[in-house]
This record gives structure tokens, C-alpha cells and sequence, in this order.
């Protein structure tokens, strides 16, 4: 028994493409961004995000393996910040 091709390839028809408006020079924006109260007090805020001194002394009682976990804390701080995500989600919804 011999299989032949039944299937004849074609070429794809090719549709011209069309040209994509370009912004014109001096041309105005018409779009707004609005911050939330609290990004705005994120971004005002005089604390720096991260206490680089702190983090030095961190680094330095790891490398001298004088650095104690606590993983009760550790547990207790990701359980109290779950609570407050819960409820600030909750607060939103509400």
C-alpha cells in the first residue's frame, strides 16, 4: 500500500500592513496618574526604606557567627503581618 500527499501546501495570503500613527512633535497628552494618600506620604516620607546601619551590624554578627535566629519571632511577626494584610484587605472590600 503506497500513501501519497493529499495535501497540496499553498502560499499564505499576504495582507499589506498598515501604517502605525506617529506622534507628532509638540503633540499634548491627554493622560493623568493620580497617587493614593498613602503613596504620597511614601514618597514624602523623611525615614530612609531601608536602615543601612542596622543592616551592617546584621552583616557583621553573621560573619562572626554570633548571629542568633529566632524562629518563634519570626513566626509570630509573618502571623501579626498576615493579620494586618487580612484586615486592611478586609477594610478596603468593606
Amino acid at each position: 500500500m503506497k500513501i501519497d500527499s493529499s495535501y497540496k501546501p499553498t502560499t499564505p495570503a499576504v495582507t499589506p500592513r498598515q501604517a502605525t500613527p506617529q506622534a507628532t512633535p509638540g503633540a499634548s497628552s491627554q493622560d493623568a496618574v493620580s497617587l493614593s494618600q498613602l503613596a504620597g506620604s511614601m514618597q514624602t516620607s523623611d525615614k530612609p526604606p531601608v536602615n543601612a546601619a542596622r543592616i551592617q551590624e546584621i552583616k557583621l554578627a553573621i560573619s562572626e557567627g554570633r548571629f542568633k535566629i529566632n524562629p518563634e519571632a519570626i513566626a509570630n511577626s509573618l502571623i501579626e503581618s498576615a493579620r494586618d494584610l487580612i484586615n486592611s484587605n478586609a477594610k478596603r472590600e468593606a
